[in-house]
């Protein structure tokens, strides 16, 4: 009788013992999401409150430091170009044959009418450099078993105050997210699917983008094709490749 009290007493104790920490669980989203580079195909599907418009891209990616994106089409943004240098950005427009740069408040305003900003395109940070992290919880998402896991920012620079993500147990992938001011205002919703198993990382193909502040439907950010840690020809990442 003793000894099945102790053994009572010791599974909530086993079991806390065998579930990961914030940090554990950042580690592991890091190790699926991030990559020494990419090269990628990829359409934005954006449900204004009028219309619906596919944009669909190419980008290269080396790190959280350096990116690429040139638009493919439809017409009016075809042959426009972005150009990520650690934290500055520079677009090319064909139609003013103009290089501009995006800074300050600008950085918040919609990419193309979507519900992504241009900061939005611009953080590829890994997770563990700008947040802590701890396991509020588990929920059942899409049939999937899911940590709770909310995000704080270390630094008051970083886009999001605050984060509150649901991440599949076993694929430590995120499925959905919620994204949050400093004030606690709830700023944008992001839901992702057709997660796929790419060498010996799980990713995300599909990611629904919705802006809280405005109207439509959101946005789906999709991927074609992508590949990780391939050789990337340094000229791309200059100004002349804009044009």
């Amino acid at each position: 009788m003793k000894n099945l009290i102790i053994i009572l007493l010791l599974i909530p104790v086993l079991v806390w013992a065998q579930n990961p920490s914030g940090k554990e669980i950042l580690e592991r989203i890091d190790e699926n999401m991030a990559s020494k580079s990419t090269i990628s195909t990829s359409k934005m599907v954006i449900h204004g409150a009028r219309q619906t418009r596919t944009i669909k891209a190419k980008s290269w990616g080396m790190g959280d430091e350096k990116s690429f994106t040139e638009y493919l089409a439809p017409a009016r943004e075809k042959g426009t170009k972005m150009l990520k240098l650690e934290d500055e950005l520079w677009i090319y427009s064909p139609s003013s044959d103009r290089i501009i740069k995006i800074s300050g408040h600008m950085l918040r305003q919609s990419l193309m009418g979507s519900d992504l900003s241009y900061e939005d395109m611009m953080d590829n940070a890994e997770l563990l450099e700008d947040y802590d992290a701890g396991v509020i919880g588990s929920e059942i998402i899409d049939e999937r078993d899911c940590w709770i896991v909310e995000l704080q920012a270390k630094t008051a620079e970083v886009n999001y105050q605050t984060r509150k993500m649901w991440v599949d147990k076993s694929r430590y992938i995120p499925l959905k997210e919620e994204l949050y001011a400093k004030s606690g205002k709830l700023l944008k919703k992001l839901e992702l699917s057709e997660i796929t198993k790419i060498g010996n990382r799980w990713y995300p193909q599909k990611m629904i983008f919705k802006d809280m502040l405005k109207k439509g439907n959101g946005t789906e950010f999709i991927i074609d094709e992508i590949e990780f840690d391939k050789e990337i020809e340094a000229y791309i990442f200059t100004k002349a490749s804009l044009k």
